[in-house]
């Protein structure tokens, strides 16, 4: 039995997990859920389709140690969210541990910031599952479609968490079986099993192969690198609604290595080893071309004709599970922002399955509006989308700085990294090489457009920066903030215990 709490902190009636009131969610996430949605949460597009560019900028020695060093950072992201996580599991996961331990003007700055990101996303994945529909259909609307998307969308995450979970499992599952079929016959035409000759290593000797442009070429490399990667701090957000996050969290990080490992450095070195890096249709990824998805042409080089309806449908299941995962990540940051008295109380409130469904209506509103202005007002949605381009970056930032204070502060009270659930390893090198490298993913960005000062790009670019600034600022001076004493934090695991 577990002590909940109403929205404002005070105890409760106690209640079984799984057992919902007017105010919480449900513990209905099963360990399986958590597992999958960890290893297949950021298998996508970026794997799917820009990896190719990757190679082709930098070439295969310069793809494979950014996506390395991007895969190292993202683990010690993870393990810093898994500590956090399964000592205090709660739906706003991060933005609360930001409050709790850093500020609480952070806390809000970061809540709003990741909600506004993924409401934006949602309505960008929309779009895009439309145009791949139309891939087969090219003679009916897209809107249709993308209306179609969310209205689905919107129906799978009402009903029930579990329904949520066993979506995103046979979608994540779907991908994670399409990678590890692409390993098999890449590996086999590498080693001449199905394919004669074999294709062996010669593309990493090719011209000036392995590495190609310079530490600059690896750096722009980072960034798309890094992109890839997002989405995997869903793991934090979902924790408040496991069933046994004590076990599910630090088996979902453990996944989280095996995944960087085999789906991304073994795909990376599949690609490289099988297409030159200077095949322009590399590049044709980065421009969303399924036929050109470098999945595509190993799949069409292995004798496979319908290669490219079929990486179109398994990048439209990537696509729907984005804005699947992207719908759920939102509602549940504002359920908890509404919980930490950062938005209106009624987007607390949840139904009787534990849904908080004023939280998802206005997350769809706001979806349904961006992707209308992405058809009214082709500005107006340019410049929302560059609003959530670094969120996922700056959320990093905040896990890192969060586990950093948390674990110091653990330390001065008195306590032992033994009496933890779970511990990060090799602390605090990894929250600090985190830090550092999104610091220098997010600096790196558009550095073309400070060296011609061109002024419009760069607020497209960095216009999510100044929001968080705003948002930081607007509510430490309107509340008189201060950044939390390590001596006096709190770190009783049950102090925003309202989604337990």
């Amino acid at each position: 039995m577990a002590t909940s709490r109403d929205g404002h902190g005070n105890p409760s009636s106690q209640r079984e997990p799984g057992q919902g009131t007017g105010d919480q969610v449900r513990r209905n996430l099963k360990t399986r859920h958590v597992s999958m949605i960890a290893l297949g949460g950021c298998i996508g597009t970026g794997l799917f389709m820009t990896s190719g560019s990757t190679i082709s900028k930098a070439g295969p020695g310069g793809g494979l140690v950014a996506y390395a060093a991007m895969g190292l950072m993202v683990y010690f992201l993870m393990t810093s969210l898994g500590e956090l996580a399964t000592h205090m599991p709660v739906s706003g996961s991060f933005a609360t541990y930001d409050a709790k331990y850093v500020d609480p003007a952070l806390g809000f700055a970061m809540g709003w910031n990741y909600w506004l990101n993924w409401a934006i996303t949602v309505a960008v994945d929309i779009s895009t599952a439309a145009l791949l529909i139309q891939y087969w259909l090219p003679n009916t609307p897209g809107w249709v479609w993308s209306l179609l998307v969310l209205i689905v969308i919107f129906l799978i995450n009402a009903l029930t968490v579990s329904a949520f979970g066993e979506t995103e499992f046979w979608l994540s599952l779907i991908k994670v079986l399409t990678v590890i079929v692409f390993l098999v016959i890449g590996f086999a035409m590498i080693l001449g099993i199905m394919y004669h000759p074999a294709a062996g290593l010669k593309n990493f000797t090719y011209k000036d192969a392995p590495f190609v442009g310079g530490f600059p070429a690896i750096l722009s490399v980072f960034l798309v690198a890094g992109f890839s990667f997002q989405g995997t701090e869903l793991i934090g957000v979902t924790a408040g609604e496991s069933e046994d996050p004590g076990h599910a969290v630090p088996k979902a990080i453990r996944d989280v290595f095996w995944r960087i490992l085999l789906f991304y450095i073994l795909s990376i070195f599949v690609i490289a080893a099988l297409i030159p890096y200077t095949s322009p249709n590399l590049l044709g990824a980065a421009d969303g071309n399924i036929a050109m998805s470098p999945f595509t042409l190993v799949f069409q080089r292995a004798g496979l004709a319908a290669a490219a309806s079929i990486m179109n449908a398994i990048v439209l299941t990537s696509v729907l599970s984005a804005a699947n995962s992207g719908a759920y990540a939102a509602t549940r940051m504002l359920y908890a922002l509404a919980h930490e008295h950062y938005a209106p109380r009624i987007f607390g409130r949840t139904t009787r399955h534990g849904i908080p469904l004023m939280a998802l209506a206005a997350t769809t509103v706001v979806s349904l509006a961006t992707f209308a202005s992405s058809i009214f007002g082709q500005r107006i949605y340019m410049w929302l989308v560059a609003a959530s381009g670094l969120t996922g970056f700056i959320a990093w930032i905040g896990i890192a700085l969060s586990h950093f204070r948390f674990r110091r502060a653990w330390v001065v009270q008195g306590h032992k990294v033994s009496e933890l659930k779970y511990h990060a390893k090799l602390f605090p090198l990894g929250p600090i090489l985190a830090l550092v490298l999104c610091l220098v993913v997010i600096g790196g960005q558009n550095i073309e457009a400070f060296v011609s000062w061109n002024w419009q790009e760069i607020g497209v670019t960095y216009i999510s920066i100044p929001l968080v600034l705003i948002l930081y600022l607007g509510y430490k001076i309107r509340h008189h903030t201060k950044i939390v004493p390590l001596d006096r934090m709190d770190l009783s695991p049950s102090s925003a215990d309202y989604s337990l």
